[in-house]
């Protein structure tokens, strides 16, 4: 058993441990509420443009009129993995890694790595692949610190142009969604080439717009827009998720550590009690000693 300093060491140790991560949560849950508002409230019109651009594509008589949607035979492929630049978050960027990984091993593995650029937006994104032995061709650190359209379309255009030259014949996009404070979905879906979801009987979509002046004119417009748009609610989404899952982690962490004061604090008291009656018998063995 551990002597009482030991212990008493350990405990200023643990409860020091318990007041960071205790203030790194109230600090996560404040960033996370501002987050929240954000993505809630960008939600419904990226989902609305998105409807109207789908309605709008779906009725052209082919790609051709798109070139955003050119669906070429795939040869290069450029996949944009979202994390973050800090960590105590849980599995938040390590299984944003997980899933690149995973899309290289599986679905391009035919491709080969050689022909899958990775954009890692955020360092441990970046660092978890590196370590893992996957090539990074090319990272974003510094947009995660200071969000914006501005610099958030900025890197879209880039992307768009790379596709619309022939660089890369599609492009993916790996991300957690956020579904809560406590819990976020890892998504990994299709940014470019843009194609019209399928259509069924069941469908109830529809493509009833006055348009003006044309509808080759509305669509070269909007899907610039929406792809801005569509990226953009990636980064807030990703943002919400990385507040939510710290908070988590630290809410976790913060009750771990109580428990193991209350376990160390137990600790001490046998050891302090065990102590006691140590020395109560020594006293009391003296004491016969003396009357021998």
């Amino acid at each position: 058993m551990a002597n009482l300093k030991e212990i008493r060491v350990r405990i200023g140790s643990v409860q020091g441990t318990k007041q960071i991560t205790s203030a790194m949560k109230m600090v996560s849950a404040a960033k996370l509420r501002k987050a929240q508002d954000t993505i809630i409230q960008m939600r419904p019109y990226a989902k609305k443009l998105q409807q109207i651009l789908f309605d709008l594509t779906s009725s052209l008589d082919s790609t051709q009129d798109n070139v955003y949607g050119t669906n070429r035979e795939v040869k290069k492929v450029l996949i944009v993995a979202i994390a973050s630049n800090k960590g105590l978050c849980g599995g938040f960027n390590a299984n944003v890694a997980k899933q690149v990984i995973q899309m290289l091993d599986d679905k391009y593995q035919s491709l080969g790595r050689d022909h899958v650029d990775i954009l890692a937006i955020g360092k441990k994104a970046s660092d978890l692949l590196t370590a893992k032995g996957v090539a990074v061709k090319q990272t974003k650190h510094d947009l995660l610190d200071n969000i914006t359209y501005d610099q958030v379309q900025r890197l879209a255009m880039g992307i768009m142009d790379a596709f619309t030259s022939g660089a890369y014949d599609e492009v993916r996009l790996v991300y957690n969604q956020f579904r809560n404070a406590a819990s976020q979905d890892l998504v990994q879906e299709q940014y470019l080439p843009v194609l019209p979801p399928k259509k069924d009987r069941f469908s109830d979509s529809h493509s009833d717009y006055i348009l003006e002046p044309s509808k080759e004119y509305i669509i070269e417009k909007l899907i610039p827009k929406t792809l801005k748009v569509q990226l953009y609610k990636a980064f807030l989404d990703s943002v919400a998720s990385e507040h939510g899952a710290r908070m988590t982690a630290m809410h976790k962490a913060t009750d771990n550590a109580a428990e193991l004061i209350k376990s160390l604090q137990l600790e001490y008291n046998k050891a302090r009690q065990a102590s006691i009656t140590k020395e109560i018998l020594e006293i009391v063995g003296g004491a016969e000693a003396l009357k021998g």
